[in-house]
């Protein structure tokens, strides 16, 4: 174990905390990057060393979003997900084992300081021209649209009769709503429209929960892990779908190791049966269910219970029971296609991959681009038409702070300053048109069955 002044020595299996007051044992990367098992995991916080390996299972943000980070420098994912960051120290402190050796940098990997710099540069900037404060009547106003569609769909129902065309019309207005949802309750997660964030957090279960029928909880579960590691294989959810559908890395892995699950080289086509038309009427509708019960989230459950109590006392009258679930997959099936193809849109076509250790800031612009902005494709959207921003708004947003994350409605303002700091170190800033954005999903997917079936036929 390295001690003060001994920079290269051995780590023991496993330390224990540092002694108030002491001087604090020094370690070098090589030693640090050895402690990243499931039971002994090491990360960097502002060049203090962490020993995490039991706590983890306590962390509040759960342990497979703070394992991620494991023997990594874990400054800038720290600043961007805590609010209160002395209160957060608190719980810290009994887990310091060391500290960097002098001589060590701050980040470990390929790290682009001057880009960190002037991101956090950028950051003040934008703290300045005060784009973390929210506007309420905003988010007043998509709330307000959101009631007024699930009334609309009812009184279309009661007014004209359950036949084709009201029912139609219902179904497409209840998934617009259900879309919209969607984007509320992601700037809620990203407590974004409240000064506190316990507000955004109650006001997140009641969207999530009454007007979507799904867990808050589970949501944050998964994004969170979206955010920290962006197209990073086993460590964002929203891209290891494996072996259902390969993208990025995974094509070549499973061609050389002749895998052959599924024929990928075909997987662009029946993307369209069992992509958009499933995943929140299937993945999502298990996946939310089983984490609820199984991490004991009853009151998400009885958020979710009220959705659909609702949901179905609506119409069971007009249309009885099988009718009314007819009319709910109809639901989910519409949005769901809304869901795959507006979320994917930005990240699919881009950089998909394993672990390269980079500094946030790169790592995050690695992996998205935005979509040409307007107002029908901002409200379509949810504001999601400016990812590379989205994804950027961790980096920017001022620890500790009332506003912890940018409001959408301001990623319009922000977005000259993030496309000329892109400009000055080289990095992309992709911006394209909608229609370009969708069809690019599928050809990235077809690019990725035909590197596995070159792989699969020549390796």
């Amino acid at each position: 174990m390295g001690g003060v002044g001994e920079p290269g020595g051995e780590p023991g299996p496993r330390q224990g905390p540092a002694q108030l007051g002491a001087p604090l044992p020094t370690f070098r990367w090589e030693q640090i990057r050895s402690h990243n098992l499931p039971g002994d995991k090491w990360l960097v916080i502002e060049r203090r060393v962490y020993d995490i390996s039991r706590w983890a299972q306590r962390h509040p943000g759960g342990s497979r979003l703070i394992g991620h980070h494991g023997a990594e420098d874990a400054t800038d994912a720290f600043h961007a997900f805590h609010q209160n960051l002395n209160f957060v120290r608190k719980f810290l402190q009994p887990l310091l084992i060391g500290e960097l050796a002098p001589e060590e940098p701050s980040q470990d990997g390929l790290q682009n300081a001057q880009l960190v710099k002037d991101f956090r540069a950028l950051r003040r900037a934008a703290e300045d021209m005060k784009l973390f404060e929210a506007k309420p009547a905003f988010f007043a106003l998509l709330l307000g649209h959101i009631l007024v569609m699930e009334v609309l769909a009812w009184l279309f129902i009661y007014l004209f009769g359950p036949g084709w065309v009201p029912s139609t019309l219902a179904a497409l207005i209840l998934a617009i709503s259900q879309a919209q949802s969607w984007c509320l309750q992601h700037d809620l997660g990203h407590t974004s429209v409240f000064r506190k964030s316990w507000w955004n957090h109650m006001a997140q279960q009641f969207v999530m929960g009454q007007l979507k029928g799904f867990s808050a909880h589970w949501w944050n579960f998964r994004h969170f892990q979206h955010h920290a590691k962006p197209n990073i294989f086993h460590k964002d959810p929203d891209v290891t779908v494996a072996p259902i559908f390969l993208l990025g890395e995974s094509s070549v892995e499973y061609g050389r190791k002749k895998r052959r699950y599924l024929p990928y080289n075909h997987q662009h086509l029946y993307f369209f049966l069992i992509g958009p038309p499933l995943l929140t009427l299937v993945n999502f509708e298990v996946e939310n269910l089983a984490y609820m019960l199984v991490c004991m989230q009853w009151t998400d459950l009885l958020w979710a219970a009220s959705f659909y109590s609702r949901f179905f006392l609506s119409y069971v009258p007009f249309y009885g029971l099988t009718g009314a679930l007819l009319l709910f997959v109809a639901v989910r099936v519409l949005e769901s296609h809304w869901f795959v193809w507006i979320t994917q849109m930005n990240h699919i076509p881009k950089e998909i991959g394993h672990e390269k250790h980079r500094d946030w800031a790169s790592s995050q612009l690695a992996a998205t681009c935005n979509v040409e902005p307007s107002l029908f494709i901002d409200w379509f959207s949810g504001h999601l038409n400016f990812q590379i921003e989205h994804q950027c708004q961790h980096m920017l947003s001022p620890p500790p702070s009332l506003f912890p994350t940018m409001p959408r409605h301001n990623y319009h303002r922000v977005a000259p300053l993030v496309k000329a700091l892109c400009a000055k170190h080289g990095l992309s800033y992709e911006v394209k048109p909608f229609l370009t954005a969708l069809v690019d999903i599928i050809g990235s997917l077809k690019k990725s069955g035909d590197v596995w079936l070159d792989a699969y036929l020549h390796q």
